[in-house]
């Protein structure tokens, strides 16, 4: 993994921590998963990056895609620098893969029903 591409990871899954994202730890029985904790992982050392599982964009429901319509379209004059961060976040929160994680092998794919798919009201 490039220096680059780490970098990315790791940009990607600071922005998911609150939303509960599920990863895998190479090393580990691929059938254990985990919450990611930033302080288990400093205080037990554990090596290498953890992998996300993320759902691709072709998963989003007409509900979800909506959603995001409407959240990257409320923008006005007053509205211009937040509309960006509001898609990303909500983007996050439902555990979509918009950077190409999956496609650079950066992120596996999450199995059918992993995260809710219910749109976040």
């Amino acid at each position: 993994m490039t220096q680059e591409d780490k970098q990315l990871l790791l940009t990607d899954l600071c922005a998911r921590l609150p939303y509960g994202v599920i990863v895998h730890f190479d090393g580990w029985n691929p059938e254990k998963l985990m919450d990611i904790d930033l302080h288990t992982m400093v205080v037990n050392g554990m090596g290498g990056l953890p992998i996300p599982y993320l759902r691709p964009m072709s998963s989003m429901t007409e509900k979800e895609k909506k959603e995001l319509g409407r959240i990257s379209c409320e923008g006005n004059i007053e509205h211009k620098y937040g509309i960006f961060y509001r898609s990303q976040d909500y983007l996050n929160s439902i555990h979509v893969d918009y950077r190409g994680l999956i496609e650079k092998k950066l992120a596996l794919e999450a199995p059918e029903n992993m995260y809710s798919i219910e749109s976040k009201e």
